[in-house]
């Protein structure tokens, strides 16, 4: 018996414990927002039955806003095409997921190639100019989201110092970036002086940064809380009106209403030694009445010098309006408190997931509570893993679930040309085909 024909058997056995591929029924709040809503904005159950299921998804086209959540099962790393055909790759990591034991999931197709290996070639399928990428964006210097020191497919010599060949570097062998933004370039002492932070990431991000610009001219940036305009459209050509990206946090940052910049860490600095995951840049795209959320893994909880608490992610849930899909935060490990699932209100929640153990219960607990926010959604994982639906069998949040992350996929949102709808599709990630095994439309919420 192969590794993929003992999960599917779980698969299996799960369903028949309680989590079956079509889902619970629908809640009364659900029904009722049936009635006036497009196939699967309901109860996200078009599914297989999906005119694109078992078909190749269909290629990006001009004026469409794409978002690839792309798996590894190793690491997080997406893929953004801009309506004018602009790309950016938001994070490429690699990570040692297998010391993670049993816990650990699978690299898919196989793992003949690496984690960079196989999310360079999915960028090469889907980028309108192949290997050319305009921006690459590192969310914070963590190994699953940049790649790290001493890991990875070995080393190279550069101006005396060694390289590890690692999560964007490697991916870079295949790739060309133009632009790449950093929360600490040029000289990475802000907030956290001269590196010291929680990671072995740190040093590979700094010197493989440094190294690429020499190598290919890759233009580096400093990330810059509430900026509006620094990631823009660079190619033209569609009609692209009403599309940005703003940027809503880094570097323990955050943007307030007012447009202010608020620093959560400003009673921190030189006290401890800080969470690197709350240094996570964040962004919000905006395209017509459409919104999405995506904030690395921003998340951290801490108390002050002078006794009082403080968790990021419930402060930045004060300075946050409702979205259409959302990147759930950290990988959904312990994430996610409800202030913030009120706030974003989404109709899709995703994750990137390289655990048995991503999303943990509580997290997916406070993504369905109707107290939160009433009405229907989709949680929609890069897979929700053996260990995990085993766990949750029977438990009313598995009814919010797609029944395609029971094998684990490719997370692909494709908004239209002007924003006012979009399909989330699950890409097979068991082969190259790009073949969609389930998929569902919506309406933006503000439309």
């Amino acid at each position: 018996m192969t590794r993929r024909d003992f999960i599917r058997r779980l698969a299996a056995l799960a369903a028949a414990a309680g989590f079956g591929r079509g889902g619970a029924a629908l809640g009364a709040d659900d029904a009722a927002a049936a009635s006036s809503a497009p196939q699967g904005a309901a109860g996200g159950r078009s599914g297989r039955s999906h005119p694109l299921a078992g078909k190749a998804l269909p290629p990006w086209k001009p004026g469409e806003f794409q978002v690839h959540f792309i798996y590894t099962g190793v690491c997080e790393s997406l893929f953004w095409i801009m309506p004018d055909g602009t790309t950016m790759l938001l994070d490429c990591g690699d990570h040692p997921a297998w010391k993670r034991g049993k816990k650990a999931l699978w690299i898919l197709p196989d793992g003949n190639r690496t984690a960079p290996e196989w999310i360079a070639r999915y960028v090469e399928r889907v980028n309108p100019a192949k290997r050319d990428v305009d921006y690459l964006m590192i969310t914070h210097h963590h190994s699953d989201h940049a790649g790290m020191e001493g890991w990875g497919a070995g080393t190279r010599d550069w101006n005396g110092e060694t390289l590890s060949v690692s999560g964007f570097l490697q991916a870079a062998d295949t790739l060309r970036f133009r632009y790449a933004f950093d929360r600490g370039w040029p000289d990475f002492a802000e907030p956290i002086p001269n590196g010291l932070c929680d990671s072995r990431s740190f040093p590979h991000v700094r010197k493989a940064l440094a190294y690429l610009a020499e190598r290919d001219g890759t233009q580096l940036r400093r990330f810059e809380v509430g900026a509006v305009d620094q990631i823009a459209q660079l190619r033209g050509g569609a009609a692209t009106d009403g599309f940005s990206v703003v940027n809503i946090a880094g570097n323990g940052r955050i943007l307030r209403r007012d447009g202010t910049v608020r620093d959560l860490y400003e009673d921190m600095h030189g006290v401890r030694r800080l969470n690197e995951n709350g240094m996570s840049l964040g962004l919000l795209a905006k395209y017509g009445p459409f919104r999405l959320y995506a904030a690395g893994d921003f998340s951290d909880s801490f108390t002050r010098p002078d006794g009082t608490k403080c968790n990021i992610e419930k402060e930045l849930a004060k300075e946050l309006d409702p979205v259409d899909v959302a990147k759930v935060n950290h990988h959904g490990h312990h994430s996610m408190p409800q202030e913030l699932v009120a706030a974003l209100r989404a109709r899709v929640w995703t994750a990137s997931v390289w655990d048995q153990l991503h999303i943990t219960d509580d997290v997916l607990a406070r993504l369905a509570d109707r107290a939160a926010y009433p009405g229907p959604r989709l949680v929609a994982p890069g897979v929700f893993s053996p260990e995990r639906r085993y766990a949750s069998r029977g438990k009313a949040f598995t009814r919010d679930i797609a029944p395609e992350a029971l094998d684990a996929g490719h997370v692909v949102v494709t908004v239209a040309p002007g924003g006012a709808a979009y399909t989330v599709a699950y890409v097979t990630a068991d082969d190259e085909s790009m073949r969609v095994a389930g998929a569902y439309d919506f309406l933006s919420a503000g439309c």
